[in-house]
């Protein structure tokens, strides 16, 4: 550990405090933009130990302003905000998901049944037994309209 004299430039020191300003600002250069130790360490460029053990007096002039500010920096909020978009996002297309899900299995039922029917149509199916729908009066069935 350098032990420094008053009037000595510390450059940690420096870095801290300037860090400290840009993230209470709301203008991080090289941070998420979140107020907390950890942020203002990687903000100023310096491990976290120098804030947790170096500089205790800066880490709780950082949370008493923090807390006193009480408020999130417009760069964290926005990540935030884009976020939350994302999220809602993200739900639209897992629900979009599922009903493309559900209509692929009701359009397999209904090919499957098909395929049953024209199995049976055709009398490939001996012990198959379509029962054929009623049809109204002037229409014609579709074996008859292919076959005139």
């Amino acid at each position: 550990m350098t032990i420094t004299r008053p009037g000595d430039a510390d450059p940690v020191r420096d870095a801290i405090l300037a860090a400290m300003e840009r993230l209470l600002a709301g203008t991080p250069l090289r941070s998420t933009g979140r107020l907390s130790v950890s942020q203002l360490a990687t903000e100023a460029g310096v491990k976290r130990w120098h804030l947790t053990h170096q500089h205790l007096d800066l880490k709780e002039r950082f949370q008493a302003r923090v807390k006193a500010q009480d408020s999130t920096p417009e760069a964290f909020s926005k990540k935030l905000s884009d976020y939350e978009a994302l999220k809602k996002k993200y739900d639209e297309l897992r629900q979009h998901s599922a009903d493309l899900e559900e209509r692929l299995r009701v359009y397999a039922a209904a090919v499957n049944l098909l395929a049953l029917e024209n199995a049976a149509l055709s009398g490939r199916e001996p012990d198959a037994h379509v029962i054929p729908l009623p049809r109204a009066q002037g229409t014609l069935g579709p074996h008859e309209r292919y076959n005139r």
